[in-house]
């Protein structure tokens, strides 16, 4: 359950509020994907865990630009927004927001672990405050560390302890006592300081008690570090807006056992016979579904079947359905069903490295040529032509053929790799596509008709896949930052043709765009390519098995990711730091991660995908270096190793990280804790034990999502989301079947109360719905009552006792 009070994004000039340095301004990517908050762990990562990894802000303040992490940017102004501002509304917030100033007083994070008793003896009373240590402090001083002490104030007392020098983790274990004065009952304020030789001291954070605290109940345990209470400041919008798409999403996930009579329910729907598809407990689900609700269901629900190696029947059954409901081919598939999402949601899933495969090459020309291309005359810029050309002022119809000759250009290639890739698209998408067009080809077999079977594969592979890569490849992680305007331009005419190429002709020439009539001959001779194309892609033996294992996220010989890293040698003994890093090249498969010192470089070294045990960021204060991972493996004897990479940017390190935990995601015996500090100078940095074999102070984050369709396969999770749609839709559910059972059960009387469900039913159906809704029901009492035995459990463990990493 996530438990982080606030979000706080500061901007540093040059550096988005999430990519870290060198981000294009304007526009800032976090205006165009909406998925970019989804991405920092600790704070927005599906609820899944209950505590930030140190290094990042616990009271939820996501700080974004280095000159917050002890790196001299400077900082523009901030955005804090507290969680009551980001649940008022379901919906979370997405609007401009102005900057506000920033105060290095208010800017902090940590903990700090006190003990408190109240005294008294023949001299009065007397506090004992025991300040034990704090943990996870901001970094103040150039090298990221501080040098801290706490200065604990009671009436008009004041006492300080020894200053920790070079740590965020300080251990003081010093007791300060002070003596009652006489007045009004006073408070207690344990401040933290960074100590500094020449200037003033930096302020780390403050925690204070009232005296009713003081006297029922002393403190005694960690507590999160606060700022000095002040009014914020309204700068007027001086300082610039942001824009914000903000929403949280709090939850508990229960051990995978309450969650199993769920699962298997729904695994029985697509099990079960084609005849008894309306009356499964899966279709009371999708019945009970509201459209903005569909995004996020197809998605977990595509992931629980993939996980179970029943990712083909599932989304046969939801084609089946969609189908059988369909009247007007010309509509199938267009609307924002779960079966439209679902097959989106599983190309993304599947197919993400046969796009990058068949798309990168010429987007990346697009984005390093930046030629300019226009057709619309109504968007033709002469002036601009002027500039790059030597023969004068060219007009709109010399501006149109060199257009077309680019546009052409780069669509050539795109078409050519795509009519050449049948034998490298994932056999799971291939089935997928068959068994959809067997299914269409069944429900319309008219003549008239004879192009809805391939139109129904062309609109997910070319409509839903590779168009809406084309538009924007930073969403499809095809390019690490948003194209500039005249970049974004261009693949706008490209992911137009390659649309049209998609619909096979079928609104050539209509509508508006009449402007686009110049590429219409290429586009019909590429159009007759790929209906040959798709004839190949359905022709494929094999039939996914029922109930199978769970098929591994990335094949074993397709490269994920590769690209230059920063390796820690193994024991850089009298190294300093950025000396012990040395630049190798990483390559990412489904088996193994090698490197070497050069792509072309014949020796390599490497290790098996399947000895990964946990991929987790590092601490910057553990080397002074930023967008640092480890990657821990086991080798055959048990032993646990350590490898220490170092990304270039946060946006890399992200793209790293969940290429990892993708490729690692089938394995066993994932660590349930690790260090995000390192084992130097005779202990851990993170938590200062002294044995290099201690067990980790932070949980793991192998669930944490890092992207719609980049994170691993997480069955619990994804199970109580959809616990906790059937949750919102209990109401209905009870009111559509079984509420009505006493009722007339004719098609008649359920088309007049207005029923999706049951209209136009049989009597056995219904009590086929009834029985589905029943069981459902009692499912879902089962794991409410689960989740009220949990929660006091919870309260207990956070309560009064310290809060554990």
């Amino acid at each position: 359950m996530c438990l982080d009070p606030c979000v706080c994004v500061c901007v540093s000039p040059g550096i988005c509020c999430l990519c870290g340095p060198k981000a294009p301004s304007p526009p800032c990517p976090l205006l165009q994907d909406s998925n970019h908050l989804a991405k920092p762990e600790p704070l927005l990562g599906g609820g899944v865990h209950s505590a930030p990894a140190p290094g990042f802000p616990p009271s939820g303040l996501l700080c974004a630009g280095r000159g917050y992490r002890g790196v001299h940017d400077d900082i523009i102004g901030k955005i804090s927004l507290s969680r009551e501002a980001i649940t008022a509304d379901p919906r979370g917030i997405d609007s401009w927001i102005n900057l506000s100033h920033v105060d290095p007083d208010a800017e902090v994070q940590g903990e700090i672990c006190l003990a408190v008793q109240m005294l008294e003896d023949v001299r009065g009373r007397c506090l004992r405050c025991h300040v034990l240590q704090a943990r996870d402090l901001a970094p103040r001083d150039i090298s990221g560390a501080s040098d801290p002490f706490a200065r604990v104030f009671w009436g008009s007392q004041s006492l300080e302890t020894s200053t920790i020098k070079k740590t965020r983790f300080p251990h003081w274990d010093e007791v300060l006592e002070l003596r009652e004065m006489p007045g009004p009952p006073s408070p207690l304020r344990v401040e933290l300081w960074d100590w500094d030789m020449v200037g003033k001291n930096d302020f780390l954070g403050m925690v204070e008690f009232p005296p009713q605290v003081l006297q029922q109940n002393p403190p005694n345990g960690w507590f999160h570090l606060l700022p000095f209470p002040r009014a914020e400041e309204d700068s007027g919008g001086s300082l610039g807006a942001l824009r914000l798409k903000v929403r949280l999403t709090e939850d508990r996930v229960l051990p995978s056992q309450y969650y199993q009579p769920l699962r298997e329910l729904l695994m029985e729907s697509v099990l079960g016979p084609a005849e008894e598809d309306a009356a499964s407990p899966l279709a009371v689900l999708e019945e009970l579904t509201s459209g903005d609700c569909r995004q996020e269901l197809a998605t977990k629900l595509v992931k629980l079947f993939l996980g179970q190696g029943l990712a083909g029947p599932f989304l046969d059954y939801l084609t089946r359905r969609e189908v059988a409901r369909t009247t007007d081919p010309n509509t199938l598939f267009r609307s924002n069903s779960l079966a439209s999402k679902s097959m989106e949601q599983f190309l993304k899933l599947v197919g993400m490295p046969y796009l990058h495969e068949v798309l990168r090459p010429v987007i990346n020309r697009v984005f390093e040529e930046k030629k300019y291309m226009e057709l619309d005359p109504c968007k033709m810029d002469l002036g601009r032509t002027r500039r790059i050309s030597f023969k004068g002022a060219p007009s709109e119809e010399h501006v149109r053929e060199a257009s077309l000759g680019l546009l052409t250009g780069y669509l050539e290639p795109i078409v050519d790799t795509i009519v050449g890739s049948v034998g490298r698209c994932p056999p799971a998408i291939r089935l997928a596509f068959k068994q959809l067009r067997q299914c269409v080809e069944e429900r319309f077999p008219q003549a008239e008709h004879k192009d809805v079977k391939n139109l129904a594969i062309s609109g997910f592979l070319f409509l839903r896949f590779f168009a809406p890569a084309i538009l924007t490849p930073k969403l499809f992680d095809l390019r690490d930052q948003h194209a500039d305007p005249q970049t974004r331009r261009s693949l706008l005419l490209l992911a137009k043709a390659v649309q049209s190429i998609g619909n096979l002709g079928q609104q050539l020439g209509q509508g508006k765009e009449l402007w686009m009539a110049p590429l219409h001959p290429f586009l019909l001779q590429s159009i007759s390519r790929v209906r040959d194309f798709l004839d190949q892609l359905v022709d494929v033996d094999g039939k996914e098995e029922p109930g199978g294992p769970a098929r591994a996220l990335v094949p074993p010989s397709v490269t994920v990711r590769e690209g230059y890293l920063l390796k820690r040698k193994e024991e850089p003994a009298g190294l300093a730091t950025r000396f012990a890093f040395k630049k190798r090249y990483f390559r990412l498969s489904g088996e193994m991660l090698s490197y070497s010192r050069s792509p072309e470089c014949q020796t390599r070294s490497s290790m098996p995908v399947s000895h990964i045990r946990a991929v987790e960021r590092v601490d910057e204060g553990a080397f002074q270096l930023p967008h640092v991972m480890q990657v821990v493996t086991q080798d055959g004897a048990g032993a646990l190793h350590t490898t220490y990479l170092q990304c270039k940017n946060v946006n890399e390190l992200n793209q790293w990280l969940s290429a990892l935990r993708k490729a690692s995601a089938p394995n066993p015996d994932k660590l349930a804790a690790w260090h995000p500090g390192a084992f130097r100078s005779a202990h851990w940095t993170c938590c200062l034990q002294a044995e290099r074999s201690a067990a980790g102070c932070s949980r793991t984050h192998s669930a944490v999502t890092l992207g719609d369709w980049s994170d691993p396969l997480d069955p619990d999770a994804e199970t109580q989301m959809v616990y906790r749609q059937l949750l919102l839709g209990r109401d209905r559910l009870r009111m559509k079947f079984l509420e009505d059972s006493t009722l007339d059960t004719t098609p008649e009387a359920d088309t007049e109360k207005g029923s999706s469900a049951t209209e136009g039913a049989c009597p056995a159906a219904l009590a086929h719905q009834r029985e589905a809704a029943a069981r459902l029901l009692e499912v879902l009492a089962d794991l409410d009552q689960a989740h009220e035995e949990f929660q006091p459990q919870e309260q207990r463990k956070v309560a009064p006792g310290p809060l554990r990493p």
